[in-house]
């Protein structure tokens, strides 16, 4: 027993030494910190209150944790709250969507969409329900059109902002739910084929995976990337919801071999993404290069962009006509001041750019009135990541929907507002590796597939509830729009469906 006993004591008397030299290393740094911040006249927090000062830095980091799970109510916390982010959650994980004693969603709100319950809603069983739609892309103009029965989609996000084992997931994900994931202006890496999925490539300012070296478009590089089976869509990316009419900057430490590759740019040096496409100095421009795209891929190529001067569509939809069918994209993804993924001046992501609740119905009209409405898909992309916001869109005129923030959630985003700091705890926005080893792709692709496959299905109940079998039949007669006085206001009236021009009607005919 002595022998322990000597033993416990030689323990404990190390302990007490750890723990006092802990103390006095601990005080020294403290006094250190004092005569530092009682010194400075940097700071008036820190020079009146030396070293209590800091801690309130330590709280504002920590705050961003622990107010969405202490102090925030369900429906109060933004960009989004514990109530939209508790039901992706549980979308992802695939259990039990419903809620007990009623909602505690706000019914008078302005702008709330209220769906519009018909008396005798579709059977869940009806045997119409398998006779879908497809969503046609580029019939008729492209050499390879594409189709797909699925009205939601991944939204753009790119390897550079998003992390290795993120778009892996999103990759196998995606085509585990038979949907289409947008490369993001990133460019192609072998990390988009690790489930085999269709793939969007978006064409950025910058051109990044189809550009020579000064940056201009290059055919051949097109070309190779249209030769892939997987590439099924190319989108000219405009401008997005974080940050419309601003372009961005590529530190050259982060332009590793592999980012140089993939890019086409040079190994640390920083690379520039103009604010617009250099290229692209007007509406005919635009159209030419959408042309040209199309003609050197064969494939469906859209544009995405955030509406801001709503009187240029009505130069894009005469232009089009002017230049030829040909000409038009094939579809428009329509982002929005809700969207961003991306960092952003705050204030471009707060004040630039018309929400989606007016661009949509906006663009909608508009090519309703010139007759082209057929010829183009519209898209709606921007903080759409529930049933209900995507079966509003469509209700508005979209024929299917993206989303990014929707899928981060799923991959287990904790809205921790660090995706562009590489500090991203949950490894979705970093290129920490320590931090992306808590990141299974595999496990994270399940979720992948069960939030969009559980959002098409209450999307599709939404449908039966307002008298339709199919999400691509609701319109704005299914749904309610509460206005500025806290009353329910029929969408139609609100945004009144706009007929088709006379002298256009011809020519939507053989749209």
């Amino acid at each position: 027993m002595q022998p322990i006993r000597d033993f416990l004591w030689q323990v404990m008397e190390f302990s007490a030494l750890v723990l006092a030299t802990g103390i006095l290393f601990g005080f020294i740094a403290v006094v250190v910190i004092f005569f530092i911040d009682i010194n400075q006249n940097e700071q008036a927090i820190r020079r009146n209150y030396p070293v209590i000062g800091r801690l309130r830095y330590l709280f504002e980091h920590l705050g961003v944790f622990f107010r969405q799970y202490f102090f925030a109510m369900d429906r109060e916390e933004l960009p989004f709250n514990r109530a939209q982010r508790g039901w992706v959650a549980r979308a992802a994980k695939d259990v039990d969507p419903t809620i007990a004693f009623g909602s505690t969603k706000p019914i008078n709100e302005p702008g709330q969409i209220l769906f519009l319950n018909s008396m005798f809603p579709k059977l869940d069983d009806d045997p119409e329900e398998d006779e879908r739609r497809p969503i046609v892309f580029g019939q008729g103009y492209a050499q390879k059109s594409y189709s797909t029965f699925s009205v939601f989609h991944v939204s753009a996000m790119s390897y550079g902002a998003v992390s290795a084992p993120a778009i892996e997931a999103l990759s196998m994900g995606a085509a585990n739910a038979g949907i289409l994931l947008n490369t993001g202006e990133g460019a192609l890496v072998s990390h988009h084929f690790a489930g085999q999925c269709d793939l969007v490539f978006q064409i950025g300012t910058a051109k990044y995976g189809v550009r020579d070296l000064q940056g201009d478009l290059n055919d051949d590089k097109l070309r190779e990337v249209a030769a892939n089976k997987h590439v099924k869509m190319f989108e000219i990316k405009l401008s997005q919801g974080a940050k419309p009419g601003k372009g961005g900057i590529l530190p050259g430490e982060k332009v590793t071999e592999i980012i140089a590759t993939t890019r086409g740019i040079p190994v640390g040096k920083d690379s520039i993404s103009p604010n617009r496409h250099p290229d692209i100095e007007s509406t005919a421009a635009l159209l030419t290069m959408i042309h040209r795209v199309r003609s050197v891929t064969g494939r469906p190529t859209g544009i995405k962009f955030v509406l801001g001067q709503a009187l240029w569509l009505d130069e894009f939809c005469v232009e089009i006509h002017r230049m030829g069918l040909d000409y038009a994209p094939d579809f428009m993804t329509i982002d929005s001041a809700d969207g961003g993924t991306g960092a952003a001046p705050q204030s471009l992501m707060d004040n630039v750019g018309l929400p989606l609740s007016s661009s949509l119905p906006l663009v909608v009209d508009k090519l309703n009135q010139y007759g082209l409405r057929d010829r183009i898909r519209v898209i709606a992309s921007g903080k759409l990541i529930t049933p209900s916001g995507v079966a509003a869109a469509l209700c508005l005129g979209a024929d299917c929907v993206n989303t990014a923030r929707g899928f981060m959630f799923a991959l287990g985003c904790i809205q921790a507002l660090q995706c562009n700091q590489n500090t991203c705890p949950t490894g979705i926005t970093t290129h920490d590796e320590d931090l992306q080893k808590g990141l299974d792709p595999h496990n994270k692709a399940v979720r992948v597939a069960n939030y969009a496959n559980n959002l098409m299905k209450e999307v599709t109940t939404l449908a039966h509830s307002c008298g339709v079998f199919n999400p691509h039949e609701l319109g704005r007669e299914h749904a309610y729009m509460i206005n500025s006085h806290g009353l329910p206001q029929r969408l139609l009236d609100v945004y009144p469906e706009v007929p088709t021009d006379p002298q256009y009607q011809r020519l939507a005919a053989s749209a």
